[in-house]
C-alpha cells in the first residue's frame, strides 16, 4: 500500500526551530590575587573551548556590568537614576508595589577594617528576626513616611510616597569594598544618609542582635538601600523562555510573562532538548553567590556544575544545529564580557583554548 505524499508544511513544523541562546554567568572571571588559587586544577574543556573560539567584546559600561543593570538593559528598562529593582523583585515576591516609590532595603553587616566599612551581604537570619527588627524600624520611622517590610529574611524593602532623587549603587557593586565609598549621592543623598546612620543606631543595641552575638552569629548592623523605583510598565519579551537559578531573574520573568523554569529542575535540560521557537536566556547565579560569600570551594562546585551539565549540552546542541548560537556574558569588576560563538565557529580548531586563568580580571 502507498503511503501519501508527505505535507511539506507537516516536515517544516516537525523540525526543531533553531534559535539564539544567552547564558549569563557573573563572576565566572576572578581578578588575579583570588584565580590563581581557585581554578587550580579546575576540568572544564568545554568552556575553554567556547571561550576560545568564540568572538569577544568588552564593555565598561557600569549599568550593564552587574546582573540587574543587565537584565534591565535586555528588558528595556530605562531610568535616569536608580534601575527599578525594588518594584520588579517585590513582584516577585508576590506583592504589588501600587503607585508608591519603593527601595530595597537589605540587611547587611558592615565590618570595620582599618578606615574602611566592608559590607557583608545575604547573613543568614530568620523570618522571626527579620519581623523584629522591621516592627522596631516602623515604629521609629512612623512619622517620616516611611515603611519597612521584609517578604524574605534576606530581602526588604522600604516604600515611601516622595521619590527620593538620588543614585543608589546595587549589592554587587558594594560587596567586599568600602561601602562608605557607595553611599546614596544626589538632592536628597543627605536625608537618606541620615535614616540610614538612625537604623544602624536601632540595630546597635537590639534584642535581636544581642541574642545574635551572644550565639556567635554575626549582627545584623545596617541596612543597604537600592534599586529604587516606581512599578514599571510591561516590560519587553526579549526571550520565549527562561531559564534561572536566582530569585531576580524570576522575578524579571514574572513582570515580563515569560515562561520561566528553574535550573534545579531535573527536567530543565538547559534549553536545548525544547521545542520552543524564539532567542531564550540561561542565568547563572551560583558563582556569583558562592563569590559574594567568599566560598571558593562552592565557587569551583558551580564551575564544575555549569561545564558538565550546561556548556558541554549547549556545546552539542550547537554543533547538532538544534541552536543557531551562543552568547555567553560574563559580568564581573564593572566589566560585561560578551563571548558570542556561532556554528561554523566550533570547528575552528586552529584556535588554541587557555585555563580559566588567563581570563583572570586585573
Amino acid at each position: 500500500m502507498d503511503l501519501p505524499p508527505t505535507d511539506p508544511h507537516t516536515r517544516r513544523s516537525q523540525k526543531i526551530i533553531m534559535r539564539n541562546l544567552d547564558i549569563v554567568v557573573p563572576d565566572l572571571f576572578l581578578p588575579q590575587e583570588v584565580a590563581l588559587d581557585a581554578c587550580v586544577g579546575l576540568n572544564v574543556p568545554a568552556l575553554e573551548r567556547v571561550l576560545a573560539r568564540s568572538s569577544c567584546a568588552s564593555s565598561d559600561d557600569d549599568s550593564a556590568s552587574t546582573l540587574e543593570g543587565w537584565l534591565c538593559q535586555r528588558f528595556s528598562i530605562k531610568s535616569h537614576l536608580d534601575e527599578p529593582i525594588a518594584p520588579i523583585t517585590l513582584v516577585g515576591e508576590g506583592v504589588q508595589p501600587g503607585s508608591s516609590f519603593w527601595l530595597r532595603a537589605d540587611p547587611v553587616h558592615l565590618e570595620m577594617r582599618h578606615t574602611q566599612f566592608l559590607l557583608r551581604p545575604e547573613v543568614q537570619l530568620s523570618a522571626d528576626e527579620a519581623t523584629q527588627l522591621c516592627a522596631s524600624l516602623n515604629e521609629h520611622f512612623v512619622d517620616e513616611d516611611l515603611h519597612f517590610i521584609a517578604p524574605h529574611p534576606q530581602r526588604w524593602y522600604v516604600k515611601t510616597e516622595r521619590a527620593p532623587g538620588m543614585r543608589t549603587h546595587s549589592l554587587d557593586e558594594v560587596t567586599g569594598r568600602n561601602a562608605h565609598a557607595y553611599l546614596p549621592t544626589g538632592q536628597d543623598a543627605m536625608r537618606w544618609h541620615k535614616v540610614c546612620s538612625e537604623i544602624q543606631i536601632i540595630f546597635f543595641d537590639h534584642p535581636v542582635n544581642q541574642a545574635r552575638v551572644a550565639r556567635g552569629e554575626l549582627p545584623i548592623n545596617s541596612l543597604w538601600l537600592w534599586g529604587g523605583g516606581h512599578a514599571t510598565d510591561q516590560l519587553t519579551r526579549p526571550y520565549t523562555m527562561i531559564y534561572g537559578d536566582d530569585f531576580m531573574t524570576q522575578a524579571f520573568a514574572r513582570v515580563a510573562d515569560v515562561p520561566y523554569v528553574s535550573l534545579s529542575d531535573d527536567s530543565a535540560n538547559y534549553g536545548v532538548d525544547r521545542d520552543n521557537s524564539g532567542d531564550q536566556l540561561i542565568v547563572w547565579g551560583g558563582l556569583r553567590r558562592a563569590f559574594r560569600q567568599g566560598d571558593m570551594d562552592a565557587w569551583r562546585d558551580s564551575v564544575q556544575h555549569l561545564e558538565r551539565d550546561c556548556i558541554v549540552p549547549l556545546w552539542k546542541g550547537l554543533r547538532d544545529k538544534r541552536i543557531e548560537r551562543l552568547t555567553l556574558i560574563v559580568l564581573g569588576a564593572g566589566i560585561a564580557q560578551k563571548f558570542i560563538l556561532t556554528r561554523g565557529a566550533t570547528w575552528k580548531l586552529w584556535r588554541s583554548t587557555q585555563p580559566l586563568t588567563g581570563y583572570a580580571l586585573i
